[in-house]
């Protein structure tokens, strides 16, 4: 099974990443487009993006487009003491940047301000494949279900509201679900938006 998700990400990667410059743009305006105009971008006042890398839809113009909606603004960073969790850092256009061992750049902020996903109304997800159940194929690395694994004991569905982002290619007939997977609620293309029954 880890080899099929293996074989799966690597040809999802390079589809993705065989998009050129104009296709590439053209979609992250669509899917900005798209995710502007949901009921939980607009009602969400804590929302973590997510800085595109490797093919990934461009969505900062989005971030830009919530600042000037007087949003807080959030982006992820790689904490190395707890099982390499992820932390979500305030962003604003003037947070100097570091980049982490991956070399992605992080907010550089004092660890004060840094927060749990917990208290963060909206995640954008970004993804290497996802299918119509809402399951998601990440990088691999497994920071985001480490992170959001508290999610997975709730009864109910409660903050934040997870919504992956996509290029429609990535989607799949079906994901082999890992244990540890987190469940989106959404996922956002540059085709449509799909919602699956977990609420929105």
């Amino acid at each position: 099974m880890d080899t099929d998700r293996a074989r799966l990400r690597r040809t999802l990667r390079s589809q993705r990443n065989a998009l050129d410059r104009h296709e590439q743009a053209a979609a992250s305006a669509s899917v900005n487009r798209i995710l502007r105009t949901t009921h939980r971008f607009r009602v969400s006042r804590r929302i973590a993006f997510y800085i595109a890398e490797d093919g990934e839809i461009d969505i900062s113009g989005l971030m830009e487009r919530a600042w000037s909606m007087g949003k807080t603004c959030y982006l992820p960073v790689l904490s190395h003491l707890i099982n390499d969790r992820l932390w979500f850092a305030p962003v604003e256009p003037d947070t100097p940047m570091v980049f982490n061992r991956f070399g992605i750049p992080e907010p550089a902020v004092p660890s004060r301000q840094l927060r749990d996903a917990r208290h963060l109304d909206l995640i954008l997800l970004p993804l290497v494949g996802f299918d119509g159940a809402g399951n998601r194929l990440g990088m691999g690395g497994g920071f985001y279900d480490r992170s959001l694994e508290f999610l997975r004991h709730r009864t109910s569905w409660h903050k934040p509201r997870l919504y992956g982002v996509a290029h429609e290619l990535q989607k799949v007939d079906q994901l082999a679900v890992q244990p540890w997977d987190v469940p989106l609620q959404a996922v956002v293309t540059d085709r449509q938006i799909y919602f699956f029954d977990r609420g929105r």
